[in-house]
């Protein structure tokens, strides 16, 4: 598929990408979270992804010429320019289902960050160096629910296993190469293969200590073709997630505050 974007600005829309749309599927738990508590710490989160977002969305706009702001590109490009994982397009489900994605989403982006944290891009090195520290908070939050839900009643024990299962297959996929050899050869990207045995490694314990069996998935992918979402190819739900986001600037558009 053809893109205005080069290969080095796709890897960072990428980023910017997943960033963004995790951000808004977790706000829709602000004020529906289980606990008081909660509701905070995922409005909290939330807010540290869109951070995220912002920093590598403006990052890649300076790579353009002309050179793009965050809102054009948050606001502006067409679907088929987003470069977002489609396991984070789906719709939140049960908490269980929230809290299965957020660890294996947030595990995920700690071993991204921290790999890219020493990139050869140092603006790129920098946002990274900033988000690992959130990203490990992110993590190690949804690690007590799982293990707590997990190990708890019988019920609550189902639901984490199902929300676990219904997250696995995307999760694995966030592991498939769709990044160009010489991004990653210049040093401005991490293969993505790189990171599954270390991200696993991490997980291992956690499920343990959740009493969670560990699902088995086989990605199965047509010859020739390239993996959705970090393609351009999406789903309908990230259709209703823009709808959402762009709500305001389209019925006000031009307006600042």
């Amino acid at each position: 598929m053809s893109s205005r974007f080069d290969a080095r600005s796709r890897s960072v829309l990428g980023l910017a990408d997943d960033a963004l749309i995790a951000s808004h599927r977790l706000s829709e738990w602000v004020a529906r979270a289980p606990e008081l508590e909660e509701d905070i710490a995922l409005a909290n989160v939330a807010l540290d992804l869109l951070g995220q977002a912002r920093l590598l969305l403006a990052h890649a706009g300076q790579m353009q010429v002309p050179a793009l702001n965050e809102d054009q590109l948050a606001y502006e490009r067409p679907i088929e320019e987003f470069r977002n994982a489609v396991m984070l397009e789906r719709p939140n489900g049960d908490f269980a289902a929230t809290m299965a994605r957020m660890l294996l989403f947030s595990a995920y982006q700690y071993q991204l960050y921290s790999g890219l944290s020493g990139c050869a891009d140092p603006q790129l090195a920098a946002i990274a160096g900033k988000a690992v520290k959130e990203v490990e908070y992110h993590r190690d939050h949804a690690a007590g629910w799982v293990v707590r839900l997990g190990d708890g009643t019988e019920e609550s024990h189902q639901r984490m296993q199902a929300g676990l299962d219904a997250e696995w297959s995307g999760f694995t996929r966030l592991f498939v190469d769709w990044i160009r050899d010489d991004v990653i050869a210049a040093g401005e990207a991490i293969f993505p293969p790189w990171l599954r045995e270390p991200v696993v490694h991490w997980l291992e314990p956690v499920l343990e200590r959740a009493t969670l069996e560990h699902p088995e998935v086989t990605l199965i992918r047509e010859p020739g073709t390239r993996e959705p979402g970090r393609n351009g190819a999406h789903t309908d739900d990230l259709i209703d997630i823009l709808a959402r986001m762009r709500e305001v600037r389209a019925a006000h558009p031009g307006a600042s505050w």
